[in-house]
């Protein structure tokens, strides 16, 4: 029987509620026979997942969330099979953290010139050791009381375009696919339904992206139909998985209601050789 894999998964070693271990004892629980840890510009969960995964039969895939951006548009870019002990790449991601706790503070300054009185502190408490991002900018807001929910505060100050909002350091899709490949790995364009036009979709395949994520939690039948079928007319690979946080952003649920099936995995290993 084909087995189930979700190859978009986040731990606390970025945006996510759980740790490697809590992650794959959920992904057991839910069928999972292949994960992939993607967290946004951190790989330091891998080895402990992979480690895990060996001793609960479930294979772990080294992956990795990249953020691009094409003007006012940002694209996320998924790699995976990637050498995460690759020299360059760390050096990379930990510039790109670098760059991430930065805007945090610029983003906390912006809500203190707005009377919101948010300790940078509490949003470090929230991160922990993993990649800083605007969750937990939004998880601190909540936790002091200066907003009603998580979502709250995208829609009334850390959205795009909203009040307190702050660009991210720009890197090219280009460039964070070569990262990708130079690094052994395959690219993926992350969820395209959420930001990606087709204007966006044709250029990221023209600048060599290796395949689409199709199936995802934002995506409608009709729009996995739609991703299938390009990837097919471009001889692309196929990716999806359920985005898995956890905590405020989504439940445990989501885990093995977005998956594909082993034999894309397979593919993905057959174009690597």
């Amino acid at each position: 029987m084909d087995g189930k894999a979700d190859l978009h998964i986040h731990t606390t070693f970025s945006d996510g509620a759980y740790s490697p271990r809590d992650v794959l004892q959920l992904a057991g629980r839910a069928g999972l026979t292949t994960i992939s840890i993607t967290d946004h510009d951190h790989v330091g969960a891998i080895d402990e997942a992979i480690a895990i995964g060996r001793d609960c039969g479930i294979h772990v895939i080294p992956g990795v969330e990249l953020s691009a951006s094409v003007g006012d548009v940002d694209i996320h870019i998924l790699g995976y099979f990637l050498d995460h002990h690759n020299e360059r790449l760390l050096e990379y991601l930990s510039h790109l953290r670098a760059e991430r706790f930065k805007r945090a503070e610029r983003i906390v300054g912006k809500l203190h010139n707005l009377n919101i009185p948010l300790p940078f502190n509490a949003v470090l408490e929230q991160a922990g050791d993993g990649s800083i991002g605007r969750p937990h900018i939004a998880h601190a807001l909540v936790e002091h009381g200066l907003t009603q929910s998580y979502y709250e505060a995208f829609l009334k100050y850390i959205g795009t375009g909203k009040p307190a909002y702050e660009k991210k350091f720009q890197v090219s899709p280009r460039e964070a696919i070569a990262l990708i490949s130079g690094t052994g790995g395959l690219s993926f364009i992350a969820h395209p339904a959420n930001m990606v036009d087709d204007t966006l979709l044709w250029g990221l395949i023209d600048a060599g992206v290796d395949g689409i994520e199709v199936v995802h939690p934002a995506h409608s039948v009709e729009r996995v139909n739609y991703y299938r079928g390009i990837a097919s007319e471009h001889f692309l690979l196929m990716s999806g998985g359920s985005d898995f946080h956890g905590g405020k952003k989504n439940g445990t649920e989501v885990l093995g209601m977005y998956s594909i099936p082993e034999s894309q995995v397979a593919m993905m290993r057959r174009r690597l050789r």
